[in-house]
């Protein structure tokens, strides 16, 4: 990188999505769905509750706690309902985003909740059935003042529908008292059980004389977009390893003629659905799938060719961790083929991803991995595998010192503080690679920012590498790839493994 004078770097925060908007119209419509049943309303949460960031990529200004924040403004009539599958404690099931198990992160959930002011009824276990780890868990949220109901597996569910909605089915699952008007049904995970578990609900509250009703909450696919909108095909690349696919509504359009998106799942159990609601409450309330919903995203894009900007980036970053799962092991190759063909019907590839060709020029340059950085005002920026650095925290290094204008040639961080480092990692940490990763450079940049005023500088370009976007020619590193999403950068990678000590 040349000498450089300092020079004002343009951030680019266009706006797609009015979350204002958004957080008094979908209050709105719950309440009004709360209203329209009469006393209470299960209403299932499909996704993340408060840290949507999927949303906040392909809908720029969605903010990732914008559910949390429209609870909030229901929260004197809402609680929580959290649902868990015996199941996935039994198998150890974890969340890759966050790397916990669906048992850890129930735990995570209600702190989260009952910090933000929310009340926390109980929890689920459904499909239950007496196990160690199971009981367990248990005894662990009794513990913590936490009551835990049990549901049970019903043989012939889904289709048996006569059995299901009886004194056999869900009438032996316990009875989950509820004090709230509104009850949010959530989960760690998809397939916990959270429609059942509402059903359920619904058949014992109708056989207390309780006028209950049941809706659903997910935010994709958005049902008032074009079937092949990029923010669709984003969620669809999104899911690709769980085989959803987006279709036209068929119950909508024979109902009302006109055209509404819906998923695969939700439209081959509307039957099913709509029967036992029926035998439930006497009638059907809905006429099709996407009559079930609540979401209201599509009345807040302001800008929709923002929108399919943001979303086909995210599909090519879809691409991009596909390839690495696959090589991973964790999922097929059939997963990666369907992204593949998405991006074809949207039209992009990964050269539309610009720190592609500069992170994979680098690395033909030095003969070793590196890494690229598109900034906000679309300067790239690169770093090299050294002797001191690895890529990544190289190219961290480099990005800071552009953003603040600072010349090349500048040292934020001397030699004489690295090595030590170094020599902790190897000789007493049990490291066999000497370099410093991202979150070892910036915690020695800010022990430098404390006495020399070009660190300090450095450090306070930090926030403005939100958003931005990084791609690295090998498999980044768990540590590396945390500290890039704890900045808020969206990182992809070369299905490539890292050479030993690079």
């Amino acid at each position: 990188m040349n000498k450089m004078a300092k020079i004002e770097v343009r951030e680019v925060h266009s706006i797609g999505f009015d979350n204002k908007k958004y957080l008094s119209l979908q209050s709105e419509k719950i309440q009004e769905r709360i209203d329209s049943f009469g006393d209470k309303l299960y209403l299932e949460f499909g996704g993340k509750l408060f840290d949507d960031y999927h949303a906040s990529r392909v809908l720029p200004g969605f903010e990732p706690d914008s559910k949390i924040k429209m609870l909030l403004k229901l929260k004197d009539v809402a609680e929580i309902l959290v649902v868990i599958s015996a199941n996935d404690i039994i198998k150890n099931k974890y969340r890759s985003d966050l790397g916990i198990t669906y048992d850890a992160d129930v735990l995570r959930l209600i702190d989260i909740f009952q910090n933000k002011g929310l009340f926390v009824g109980s929890v689920v276990m459904t499909m239950y059935s007496p196990q160690p780890a199971v009981d367990g868990f248990i005894k662990r949220l009794s513990a913590l003042g936490i009551k835990v109901y049990k549901h049970y597996a019903i043989e012939g569910y889904p289709s048996d529908v006569q059995k299901i909605v009886s004194a056999d089915g869900y009438g032996k699952n316990e009875y989950v008292p509820t004090s709230r008007r509104l009850v949010i049904v959530t989960a760690p995970g998809p397939g916990s059980g959270k429609m059942a578990t509402c059903l359920s609900q619904l058949y014992h509250e109708n056989l207390r004389g309780v006028k209950a009703g049941y809706a659903k909450f997910e935010t994709f696919p958005i049902w008032n977009l074009p079937l092949s909108h990029p923010v669709n095909a984003a969620y669809e690349a999104a899911t690709a390893d769980l085989n959803d696919v987006n279709m036209i509504d068929p119950y909508h359009l024979e109902a009302y003629q006109s055209l509404a998106v819906n998923y695969n799942r939700d439209v081959e159990i509307f039957p099913v659905v709509s029967a036992m609601l029926e035998k439930i409450l006497g009638y059907s309330p809905y006429k099709s799938p996407t009559d079930m919903g609540v979401n209201m995203a599509g009345f807040c894009i302001v800008d929709d060719e923002i929108c399919r900007k943001a979303s086909k980036s995210e599909i090519i970053r879809r691409y991009y961790a596909a390839l690495c799962d696959a090589r991973k092991g964790r999922i097929g190759k059939e997963v990666v083929a369907k992204i593949e063909l998405l991006m074809s019907k949207a039209g992009i590839s990964q050269d539309d991803r610009k720190p592609v060709a500069s992170a994979l020029k680098k690395a033909q340059q030095t003969g070793a991995p590196a890494v690229a950085i598109e900034l906000g005002d679309g300067r790239i920026v690169t770093g090299k595998t050294g002797e001191l650095l690895g890529a990544s925290a190289a190219a961290l290094l480099n990005a800071l010192k552009v953003l603040g204008g600072i010349e090349d040639s500048i040292e934020l961080i001397s030699p004489t503080i690295i090595e030590p480092i170094q020599r902790l990692k190897v000789n007493h940490m049990g490291s066999g690679n000497p370099r410093l990763h991202t979150d070892e450079i910036l915690m020695a940049l800010a022990i430098c920012a404390v006495s020399d005023r070009m660190a300090k500088l450095a450090m306070e370009q930090l926030d403005k590498l939100k958003n931005c976007e990084i791609h690295s020619t090998v498999i980044l590193s768990h540590v590396d790839e945390k500290t890039f999403k704890s900045l808020g950068m969206h990182v992809t990678c070369e299905p490539q493994r890292c050479p030993a000590k690079a």
